[in-house]
């Protein structure tokens, strides 16, 4: 399901940022751009409103949209590799990655999480996304989301807190180790360090997802076909205790790295490398 207007713009950033190897840039366009005082404007109604009647049955009301809307998404995932989830102790939750490609990419991970581990799902996003109109920026608002911002007294005092409370029920936080989405991007991109390093000082396993994409023959618009996603469940990642939490999550990271080219590779039957080709964009029909 294509979501917003062409994406032509968005896959001549990709080409331009693969060019230019930086594989963790910013791609799309229109995004909210804000001031640290509108950052914090953001977070602090953010905050206050989780403590409101309001939010709970807004939240409940969002989730239910979220299921119904997407049923259809859901049931025409496939999941292999379900065997690397047994004997994996969630008594203090975890973190799971997921390369980032969509912004339906979530319900990748509402199939590992929901229906097969029966846990709730808690998605690190972007604050800028919290600006969002619309029914997107109620999903970002309501939908079981925390929102994370580069300032260091902001990670330290409020979202590391945070992500232990919701990790302590034992539920699972997404966090999207490559940042930026990358619209139908096929290929994995490099880890940045910050999932694994909140892993490592809270103590919990990182579960570890890689999704296919491969073309159907209908077409959604007249930029792309359908597509049908595979999600990979590889092997779970687990800090050392005896290891700094920068020789961890370098570690970690690297290893969720190797694993998602791994899986690419045996998905896609190519070596991975960062030569840029429109077929690298799952679906675009290049005219």
């Amino acid at each position: 399901m294509i979501i917003g207007g062409s994406k032509k713009e968005v896959i001549s950033n990709i080409k331009k940022n693969i060019e230019d190897k930086e594989y963790n840039k910013k791609v799309e366009v229109n995004d909210a751009v804000l001031s640290d005082e509108q950052i914090d404007e953001y977070l602090n109604k953010f905050y206050k409103q989780k403590k409101s009647l309001s939010y709970k049955i807004k939240n409940k009301a969002v989730l239910k949209g979220i299921y119904k809307t997407g049923k259809d998404i859901l049931n025409s995932i496939t999941v292999v590799g379900e065997e690397n989830l047994h004997d994996l102790d969630l008594s203090k939750g975890a973190i799971i990655t997921c390369n980032h490609f969509n912004p339906l990419d979530s319900y990748n991970v509402r199939k590992v999480v929901e229906e097969i581990l029966h846990k709730k799902l808690y998605i690190v996003i972007e604050e800028t996304n919290l600006a969002m109109p619309g029914e997107l920026g109620l999903i970002m608002n309501y939908a079981n989301t925390i929102p994370i911002t580069k300032k260091p007294n902001y990670i330290l005092k409020t979202f590391i807190p945070e992500i232990k409370k919701v990790l302590d029920e034992g539920n699972i936080v997404l966090i999207y180790p490559e940042e930026e989405m990358w619209f139908n991007y096929k290929k994995p991109r490099p880890c940045k360090r910050g999932a694994y390093q909140f892993a490592s000082q809270l103590n919990v396993p990182v579960i570890s997802l890689f999704v296919q994409i491969d073309n159907l023959d209908t077409q959604d618009n007249d930029e792309f076909l359908n597509t049908k996603q595979t999600v990979h469940i590889l092997k779970t990642i687990y800090p050392d205790e005896n290891k700094s939490l920068k020789e961890n999550s370098t570690i970690m990271a690297d290893t969720d790295y190797n694993q998602k080219k791994e899986a690419y590779e045996k998905a896609y039957n190519k070596k991975l490398t960062y030569d840029f080709s429109y077929d690298d964009i799952a679906g675009y029909i290049n005219t």
